[in-house]
Parts: structure tokens; C-alpha cells; sequence
């Protein structure tokens, strides 16, 4: 497909702000939804380790992580909204399309994610002590694993194929005869998908380092589960940073020739130089880990690798698409709406932050006592009553706003 067919698929409206924007958006957003996303995959591999073991330690672990992963997948269901509304945005000719040629599957991928998310919490309601009780109904979590992982695939299918315009008729009318049934998935690379999947081990291992420090600051007397928690973690981290680079230099060395160049871009090799650190950081922290912040610091460490990954996927896909296929993104025509532009913002970075705030501040210091009644501080009452006051005042302007445009 030439580059006069993919402008002429553009949205003739344009869209309402700086492409760059998107792209940005796109990368921080992308990077939240797969760091979710690797902590509930690696959260619920430990639920299936844990849940099936006589080990008091490992039982205590799988009841923590199965509402750590519960959590995780409604965060990434929520976040994964925002990457999706950004690629559908500027790079609408090939994101629809690929939809459109396994559109089955794309419907097909709520209907998985549903099951998923209800065996998951299926296996929750049957087992609300993993701690005490035998585990029942662990089929469910398997279940659910599986079902989270499929549509995890779809979704990178999805993806892949919309760096194929190449491929797209052939695809829609195999030789010469159309099927627009949508039943097929077209195009992957598995070394691409399991990189990002074997990233849930570092990344879980990085959480299990911070909720060891979490432990620590509550007060936690049980000496043994917390050097379980720490081996655990650099284990995790270590062994799954190696299998995670080696699915990487897997998907380096198999990339098609169109995309060869990116094996030894910057963003790739800044990627690389991140995720190593990140992996090597327990170890090169040492003891500190259990001083101040430092037990924190290597999860985030991995959140800025995971940004960095994030970033190279999109120069990978932007390049490609600017210099082979001569589609660039940057040069969509812009239809400035400062109101729908300035609402995001404002919603993301004031409502965001003060009711986001305000639930992780008041999760953090119950936390903090455990065995006792929690009473939030005034200035964290006060925190509370602003998140909801401008929730309320966020609800006002929508419909305030919806009735004077149908009023014009």
C-alpha cells in the first residue's frame, strides 16, 4: 500500500492537538499499562506457585499476591485505555485496518478479558484465607492466567499487523478471493511477545523488594518471611532479566529486514543500558535496601527502564512507518481544541493527582497499622474532602457543559 493511499485513510477532521503530544502520551501511557500489566502476570505466576504449597511462607505470599494481582488487572484494564486512544488517534489508517482484518478477535479479546477477570475473582471468592485454608476451585486461576495471557497475544497481534500495510490486501483477499470474516490473526513474532511477557519477572521481583521495605516500616516481626521476600526478589529479578534479554536478542535477531536498522538504534541500546541497571541495582544497593527509600528505588529504577522500552517501541514503529512505508505521524493536520486539550490535562494532572493521591496516601498509612483502628490525620481528612469536592465539581462541568452545546 503506498504512502498516497495510507494519507488518504487519515481522518479528513484532523485531530485536536500537537501530534507529538499523542506520541508522548502514548509512551508514558503505554509504559503504566505494561508495568500493571507485568505485575499482575507475575503476581498471579506466584499465586499458582504459592496456592499449591505446604510452605507457610509461600502460602502467605499467594494470599498477598492474589489481591495484588487482582488490583493490577483492573489498573491495567483502566491505564490501557489511554495507549489505544493515542494510537488510534495518530496512526488511525493502520490501527483500524488491523482491527478490521481479525476483527473477531478483537471482539473476541472483551469477551476473554471478561472471563479472565471472573475467574480471577472466582478463585478469590473460594479462597478467602490462602494462609489457613486449603486452596480450592485452582483451576480458576489457572484459568485465568491462560485467558489474561490470550488476550495479551491478541492485543500484540494487533499491533504487529498494523506495521504490515504491505500485507494488508493479501490478507483481506487471499489470493484474490475476499474474506471479511475477520476470523484470522495474521501476523507475530513471538520473541517480540514473550520479551514483554518474561519482563513480568524483574518487574515482580522489583515489587517484592518494595513490599519487603513496605513490611519492614510496618513493623513486621516475622524475620524469616522477610528474607524469603528478599531472595525471592533478586531471584526473580536476576533469572528473569535473563530470560527477559534473551527473548530480547531472540526478537533483535529475527527482525524482518524493514526492521533491522532497529537493532542497533539508540533507543534500543538505551533500553538495554536501563533494564541492566535495574536488574543489577539489588545487588549493587546491597544493604541499603533495608535503609530509607532505597527499597523503593529499585522498582522505580524499573518503571524509568520500562519507560525507556516504551519509548523504543514507538521509535521503532514511527521510524519504520515514516521511512519505509512514508507515513509520518508528525505531520497531521492539526485542528486546535484547547477546551478538549486543557480538560485532559487538568482532569490527568489536578483531579488525577489529588484523588489518586488521596487513595494511596490513606492506603499507605492503614497499612502502616495493621492490628489497629486507622484515623486519618486532619490534613489527610482535608485531602479527602478536596478530592471529592473537585470530583463533584468535574460532574457539574460535564453536564454543564453537554447542555449548553445542545442548548446552541
Amino acid at each position: 500500500m503506498n504512502a498516497e493511499m495510507l494519507y488518504a485513510l487519515r481522518d479528513p477532521a484532523g485531530i485536536p492537538s500537537h501530534p507529538l503530544l499523542f506520541l508522548l502520551l502514548g509512551v508514558l501511557t503505554f509504559a503504566l499499562h505494561i508495568a500493571a500489566v507485568q505485575v499482575m502476570l507475575g503476581a498471579g505466576a506466584l499465586v499458582l506457585r504459592g496456592a499449591f504449597s505446604a510452605d507457610a511462607h509461600w502460602r502467605r505470599l499467594a494470599a498477598t499476591m492474589l489481591n495484588t494481582s487482582k488490583v493490577a488487572v483492573s489498573v491495567a484494564i483502566v491505564i490501557g485505555v489511554a495507549p489505544l486512544l493515542f494510537v488510534q488517534v495518530t496512526y488511525d489508517p493502520f490501527w483500524y485496518t488491523s482491527n478490521v482484518l481479525s476483527a473477531w478477535w478483537v471482539i473476541g479479546f472483551v469477551v476473554i478479558l471478561i472471563a479472565g477477570y471472573l475467574a480471577m475473582y472466582g478463585f478469590y471468592w473460594r479462597n478467602p484465607d490462602l494462609t489457613s485454608q486449603p486452596t480450592r476451585s485452582g483451576w480458576m486461576m489457572v484459568a485465568s492466567f491462560a485467558l489474561l495471557l490470550a488476550v495479551g497475544f491478541i492485543m500484540h497481534v494487533l499491533s504487529y499487523q498494523m506495521l504490515w500495510p504491505e500485507q494488508w490486501q493479501a490478507w483481506y483477499a487471499p489470493g484474490g478471493r475476499v474474506d471479511p470474516s475477520g476470523r484470522t490473526l495474521h501476523a507475530w513474532s513471538l520473541a517480540r511477545f514473550g520479551f514483554f511477557i518474561a519482563l513480568a519477572a524483574p518487574v515482580t521481583g522489583a515489587w517484592l523488594i518494595a513490599v519487603r521495605r513496605y513490611l519492614q516500616g510496618a513493623g513486621e516481626r516475622d524475620a524469616r518471611y522477610l528474607d524469603f521476600l528478599a531472595r525471592l526478589g533478586r531471584q526473580l529479578m536476576l533469572a528473569g532479566g535473563v530470560v527477559a534479554l534473551a527473548f530480547g536478542a531472540a526478537w533483535i535477531a529475527t527482525l524482518p529486514e524493514k526492521m533491522a536498522f532497529f537493532a542497533t538504534s539508540p533507543w534500543m541500546l538505551g533500553a538495554l543500558v536501563l533494564l541492566l541497571v535495574a536488574v543489577a541495582l539489588p545487588a549493587l544497593l546491597g544493604r541499603r535496601l533495608d535503609e530509607g527509600l532505597w527499597g523503593y528505588a529499585v522498582f522505580g529504577v524499573g518503571a524509568v527502564a520500562l519507560i525507556a522500552v516504551a519509548a523504543a517501541r514507538e521509535a521503532l514503529r514511527y521510524t519504520l512507518l515514516a521511512g519505509t512505508h512514508g507515513y509520518d505521524a508528525l505531520d497531521y493536520r492539526v485542528n486546535m481544541d484547547w477546551y478538549s486539550t486543557l480538560t485532559f490535562f487538568v482532569t490527568f494532572g489536578v483531579l488525577g493527582t489529588v484523588a489518586l493521591g488521596y487513595l494511596l496516601t490513606v492506603a499507605w498509612q492503614a497499612g502502616q497499622h495493621r492490628g489497629a483502628v486507622f484515623t486519618p490525620s486532619p490534613a489527610v481528612t482535608r485531602l479527602g474532602q478536596v478530592s471529592i469536592g473537585l470530583l463533584v465539581l468535574w460532574i457539574v462541568h460535564y453536564f454543564a457543559i453537554g447542555l449548553w452545546v445542545m442548548g446552541k
